[in-house]
């Protein structure tokens, strides 16, 4: 097979990943999305809890908070590392979205807005619960 069709065939995946993970992200409670460094942060109260970079609409990475226990485990993967500009061993980056299985990726996205979600003050989590 061609290597530009094998190529072409990742970006077609990759774009498919990056409409699954904004339907994922927006459907979690009050969740919403802005265009902002490059690509879209997805926030809760104004708070990101995911962060996907693009180039040529093309998914680069995607950036989502993690435990520091989390971090050591996971940056075992290859294509997952620290994300740049955002706290040590609290944030990730997956810059191959092949690295990790679709559910994970979405499972560790919702584990990261639950972790956002339980750093806002009290008063805002009872009215997030309503």
């Amino acid at each position: 097979m061609d290597p530009l069709a094998l190529d072409r065939a990742g970006c077609i995946l990759a774009r498919m990943r990056l409409d699954a993970l904004r339907r994922f992200a927006l459907s979690l409670p009050h969740t919403r999305g802005s265009e902002q460094w490059g690509g879209v942060a997805f926030e809760v109260e104004e708070k990101v809890f995911c962060f996907a970079s693009f180039e040529a609409a093309i998914v680069d990475a995607v950036v989502f908070k993690c435990t520091p226990k989390e971090f050591d485990e996971l940056t075992e993967i290859d294509g997952v590392a620290q994300a740049p500009y955002f706290a040590k061993r609290h944030w990730l980056r997956v810059a191959d979205l092949l690295a990790m299985p679709a559910a994970e990726l979405e499972r560790r996205i919702r584990h990261s807005y639950d972790l956002v979600v339980a750093n806002l003050p009290k008063k805002v989590q009872a009215a997030l619960a309503t």
